[in-house]
């Protein structure tokens, strides 16, 4: 049975303050020699070498072992990495071993408004660019993690591909809904429906198949299932599908930075196409760090990346209708939606106007938002004499609209009827003459007709009568020969 070498190995001389005074490392530095020719090591680490010098109790003294120490490494070859322990501004004490090594690291610890803060600053390093600036670190389950700002050049794939808000009417204001990946901020003062317009993206999402993840700060998922129930936004079947996971968390001090790590860890596990965060304006307070200044943006360039569209939601304070964000990330949004109240003769209303949508054009209107046990719905504000109307009175100036265009379809109706009547009263009346016109003319007829009969009746009846006394007959047959003897004679005569 054989045993595995261990791969490292550690010794802690634990030093007695009572043995402090004149002493070396030589004895120490031979044993660590040795041991790393039997592990073949490459690396060694001494920390807190600051608390072993100290026994020295003579900087003179501690700064020769320091040396010792360099020329040791030099000739093992080892890399080494060197940890002290800095007490303030003002210890100066081991100030030169910055001058020594080559790479220097400062972490540095503080506590604001009763929150951690550890940071990790890149002091110098030989031979080699780096970053001076102070990147956060934090300290999990996962083990130390360093979150940086990302490259200097942003580089991300973006995509053509139209999402839909799950609002048609709002989908049309937008020419066709938001783009694939894009940075959604839907601003608004309490109670104007952020919370419902990004419930309905989540349930568009999850109807097409799509992996959605929804972050609430300091409202259970429950009561946020139970709410948008009351406006027909049924979210428990997608989460039943395992489509929809709901993470409710409070915002826990002005070290955000753990808060975005701990949803960066929730992205990576359900993977996500779409996300909700709402409000992501709860962590406005947090930021006065300049740690968790930064932390939202690099958790924005995190999910853009990793083509997600995200949907914030940012609360305003009253009934402000600065159109400000409180964590500032309109700025940066692709697309800021914002919903206001009207006031107006006693009643309050919701009003929705997208202020701005990259890459696309989309509506300059406003809309009336309304609420109801059917659902949402986006309706034309209506302007009557320079005043935009909403609800009540909106509703009250349509009826007497409604009623003013009854009456006067009412009247026309009226109208029509009497030119109707009007119209077949002339009829009748044409159709009279020309009825006494064609019995005048069958008069006409008839008349032309009996004179022309009784004419020729009449001289029938005398050729008859004549024929029947047949005088009339002979007295032309003597003149007819009377005539023919007269002209013999005179033919006679001529040629005489």
């Amino acid at each position: 049975m054989t045993s595995q070498q261990p791969r490292s190995w550690s010794i802690d001389p634990d030093p007695d303050p009572a043995e402090a005074g004149e002493f070396d490392l030589l004895g120490m530095l031979n044993l660590l020699r040795a041991k790393a020719e039997e592990l073949h090591a490459k690396r060694i680490v001494f920390d807190g070498i600051d608390v072993l010098l100290s026994l020295l109790d003579d900087p003179i003294a501690e700064r020769r072992e320091i040396y010792r120490i360099r020329d040791w490494l030099t000739q093992t070859g080892l890399t080494a990495i060197i940890t002290q322990k800095v007490g303030g501004v003002e210890d100066q004490r081991y100030t030169f071993l910055q001058f020594m090594v080559d790479c220097v690291v400062v972490l540095r610890h503080q506590v604001t408004d009763g929150s951690a803060f550890r940071n990790l600053r890149v002091v110098k390093y030989r031979g080699s660019g780096f970053s001076g600036d102070e990147f956060p670190i934090s300290l999990g389950s996962a083990g130390l993690q360093l979150t940086n700002r990302g490259p200097n050049e942003l580089q991300y794939e973006v995509s053509d591909e139209r999402i839909s808000t799950g609002l048609p009417r709002l989908d049309n204001m937008l020419r066709g809904g938001y783009h694939r990946g894009s940075n959604v901020v839907i601003s608004g003062a309490p109670g104007t429906a952020k919370s419902t317009l990004s419930g309905l993206f989540a349930i568009a999402a999850c109807q097409r198949g799509e992996r959605t993840l929804y972050v609430s700060f300091d409202e259970g998922a429950a009561q946020i299932v139970r709410n948008l129930r009351s406006v027909g936004v049924r979210l428990a079947p997608h989460q039943k599908s395992g489509l929809l996971k709901i993470y409710s968390t409070r915002t826990r001090g002005p070290n955000i930075e753990d808060q975005f790590g701990d949803l960066r860890a929730k992205v990576r596990a359900h993977r996500p196409r779409c996300l909700v965060i709402d409000p992501l304006s709860a962590l406005s307070t947090k930021v006065a760090h300049l740690a968790s200044a930064d932390a939202t943006q690099q958790f924005l360039d995190f999910l853009k990346g990793e083509g997600v569209t995200v949907v914030n939601t940012s609360l305003m304070d009253g009934l402000n209708t600065d159109e400000t964000t409180a964590t500032g990330i309109s700025t940066i949004a692709d697309t800021w939606i914002h919903v206001s109240y009207v006031v107006q003769d006693g009643e309050r209303n919701r009003a929705l106007t997208i202020v701005k949508s990259r890459g696309t054009g989309h509506s300059n209107q406003v809309r009336e938002l309304t609420l109801s046990n059917e659902g949402v719905s986006l309706t034309d504000v209506f302007v009557a004499q320079g005043k935009v109307l909403m609800g009540v009175a909106r509703w009250e100036w349509e009826q007497a609209e409604h009623a003013a265009k009854k009456r006067t379809q009412v009247a026309s109706e009226l109208k029509r009827l009497q030119l109707q009547l009007a119209q077949a009263e002339a009829a009748a009346r044409l159709q009279v003459v020309r009825t006494e016109m064609e019995a005048r003319s069958a008069e006409i007829e008839l008349l032309a007709l009996a004179t022309g009969s009784a004419s020729k009746l009449l001289a029938t009846d005398r050729e008859v009568l004549r024929k029947m006394r047949h005088a009339d007959t002979e007295v032309r047959v003597s003149k007819r020969a009377g005539a023919k003897a007269g002209a013999v004679r005179n033919g006679h005569r001529g040629t005489l």
